[in-house]
C-alpha cells in the first residue's frame, strides 16, 4: 500500500509540517522556530506563534511537494510530550485537517519520532539512542514492545540548560550554538559537580556553578568550555552503561543538541571503544520538524495504530516508554 503522509510538529517553540511518503522519501520538511524577544518559551506565546504561521506552512509544505492535497492519505500529528497550548493548537489543526480531507489521523509521541527518524536516515535497526534536546535527555533502547529508558536526567534537560546558562551569560535564545562557539577557545577546565547517579544525571547543580564561575570573573571561553566537556562527559558515561548491558552495535545520537560537534565528537570516541556503529542525525532532521512526525505516523498506521477524533486529546507528559511499539519485531 502507497501512503503519503502529511505530519505536523508542533510541541515546543518550533512548528513543522512535512510530506513524507511509505518508501522513506521527504518531499518537503518546512519549519519555524518561536525565538521570544527576552527570556525563554512562554507557553501560550508559542501557541499563538503557531496558529498564526502553522497553516502557511502545512500549505508551503504541500506545495513543495509538488503534490495536490486530494493525494494525502494520512494527517500524522505530535500528541505529546510537550507544553499544553503548543499541543492543544497542533491537534486542532490535525483534527480540523483530518475531518475535511475525511482520512484517518494517527497522534505520534514526539520523543519516539527522533528515534524512528534518525533509524531512517541511518539505517540502524535497533540502537541505543543518546536524545538530547531543549525539554528531554534521554538514553532510550528497544526492549520488550517499547522503548525503554536506561538513563535520563533528575532534572533540566541538557538544552534547557544551556539555554538558561546562555542566558546569564548574554546570549540570545537558542543559545546552545554559541556556548559551542565560545567554547572552542577554552582550554582550561574548571571543577564544576559531576552529577551521574546510577543510570540518571542531573545538570541544575552544575549550572548554578557555572553561573558563579561568570559572576567571579572566570572568563567566557572557560565557562563554556567546563560546561560542555562535563555535561557530555556525563552523558558518555551513561550512554557506554547502556551499550555494555544491552550489547547492542549501535549508537544513535537525536535531538536539537545533536547539532553540537563536540558531543558528536565525545560519542563517536564510545561508539570505538564499544565497536558499535554511530550515526548523528543531520542538522536538518535533528531538530523539531514535521517529517518525523509523517514517518512515525506513517508506520504506526500501517501497523493498525490510529485514533478517532473524539478520543485524540493531547498527552503533555506522554513519556517515551509509555507507549506500546506495534510496528517493530
Amino acid at each position: 500500500m502507497d501512503l503519503t503522509c502529511l505530519g505536523i510538529e508542533g510541541t515546543a517553540h518550533s512548528f513543522g509540517a512535512a510530506i513524507v511518503s511509505d518508501d522513506g522519501t521527504i518531499h518537503s520538511n518546512i519549519y519555524s522556530m518561536f525565538s521570544p524577544h527576552e527570556g525563554g518559551i512562554h507557553p501560550r506565546e508559542a501557541s499563538r506563534y503557531h496558529s498564526e504561521i502553522g497553516p502557511e506552512l502545512i500549505g508551503k509544505s504541500i506545495s513543495t511537494a509538488q503534490i495536490d492535497p486530494s493525494d494525502i492519505d494520512l494527517i500524522a500529528f505530535s500528541r505529546g510530550p510537550g507544553l499544553g497550548p503548543c499541543l492543544r493548537t497542533t491537534a486542532t489543526m490535525a483534527r480540523t485537517l483530518a475531518l475535511t480531507m475525511s482520512i484517518p489521523l494517527v497522534g505520534v509521541n514526539h520523543c519516539v519520532a527522533h528515534i524512528e527518524i534518525g533509524c531512517l536516515e541511518s539505517g540502524f535497526h535497533d540502537p541505543v539512542t543518546v536524545y538530547v534536546s531543549g525539554g528531554n535527555t534521554q538514553i532510550i533502547a528497544y526492549a520488550g514492545k517499547r522503548f525503554r529508558t536506561f538513563g535520563e536526567t533528575m532534572d533540566i534537560a541538557i538544552g534547557n540548560m544551556l539555554d538558561v546558562l546562555g542566558r546569564s551569560l548574554g546570549m540570545p535564545f537558542p543559545a546552545g550554538p554559541l556556548v559551542e562557539k565560545e567554547a572552542l577557545a577554552g582550554s582550561k577546565l574548571q571543577l564544576l559537580p559531576y552529577s551521574v547517579k546510577g543510570m540518571d544525571l542531573s545538570y541544575s547543580g552544575m549550572l548554578t556553578a557555572a553561573q558563579r564561575l561568570w559572576s567571579d570573573g572566570a572568563p567566557l571561553e572557560e565557562v563554556c568550555f567546563s560546561v560542555q566537556e562535563t555535561a557530555f562527559g556525563m552523558l558518555a558515561e551513561i550512554s557506554e552503561r547502556a551499550l555494555a548491558h544491552t550489547k547492542k552495535k549501535e549508537l544513535l545520537l537525536t535531538g536539537g543538541v545533536a547539532r553540537n560537534n563536540r558531543l558528536t565528537e565525545i560519542l563517536e570516541g564510545v561508539a570505538s571503544r564499544h565497536n558499535v556503529e554511530f550515526h548523528r542525525v543531520s542538522p536538518q532532521l535533528a531538530g523539531d520538524q514535521g517529517a518525523m512526525i509523517a514517518w512515525t505516523g506513517i508506520q504506526q498506521f500501517q501497523s493498525g495504530d490510529s485514533v478517532e477524533i473524539a478520543d485524540s486529546h493531547v498527552l503533555p507528559r506522554w513519556r517515551t516508554d509509555e507507549q506500546d511499539i506495534t510496528w517493530r519485531a
